[in-house]
């Protein structure tokens, strides 16, 4: 057989698959009200996860710069002698939650194929995740420059303040948010399992 024609054949089969499970997805999501992710969702929470990671790397720059306790980058012509508050423990603490959510986010973008939900789950998967990562994240880094933990109201083992209780209160809506994120993940796991079983 020619190599082109089998080459285009390869091809027109190919697209008639991608349009034939389209089409089972749309019907399926037609009738039972619920699919898989839908790309836009999964592309909002890739960007998002993006967003974490850039946000990761410049708290990163000035944690690197709180170190040094200076900004210099031999061997460009540069030194700046600076003073960032902080310490290295709430540095790494909040660096590494924005990499971790981050990453989370992006997971579950491409997890959301292995997950059969309704339109309205999927809903509120999204808006979970996103206070989920953002909000455990933002405040770990704010504790970093206000010298708090936010673990307790009014301080528990540590020193009090009024930072430390707005930070408290901030991170209630991620706690309760990531707990109905992972039972709609599981949920959603199941379902398709079950899907892929008939």
């Amino acid at each position: 057989m020619n190599p082109n024609r089998h080459n285009a054949m390869t091809a027109d089969l190919s697209k008639d698959l991608t349009a034939d499970a389209t089409a089972l997805a749309n019907d399926a999501f037609a009738r039972h009200k619920e699919s898989t992710i839908t790309p836009r969702l999964q592309a909002l929470l890739f960007l998002n996860g993006l967003g974490l990671f850039i946000t990761g790397i410049l708290f990163g720059w000035g944690w690197f710069f709180h170190l040094l306790e200076s900004i210099v980058l031999w061997p460009l012509p540069v030194e700046i002698d600076v003073q960032i508050p902080g310490d290295s423990r709430a540095f790494r603490m909040g660096h590494m939650e924005a990499i971790t959510q981050g990453l989370l986010l992006m997971s579950l973008a491409f997890g959301g194929q292995l997950m059969w939900l309704s339109k309205k789950q999927f809903s509120w998967l999204f808006w979970t995740a996103l206070i989920t990562a953002w909000m455990f994240t933002l405040p770990a880094m704010a504790n970093t420059f206000f010298g708090t933990r936010g673990l307790a109201f009014g301080g528990g083992p540590f020193k009090a303040s009024l930072a430390g209780d707005v930070i408290y209160l901030l991170g209630w809506p991620p706690v309760v948010s990531v707990h109905i994120l992972f039972g709609l993940a599981v949920f959603g796991v199941w379902k398709f399992l079950k899907q892929t079983i008939r």
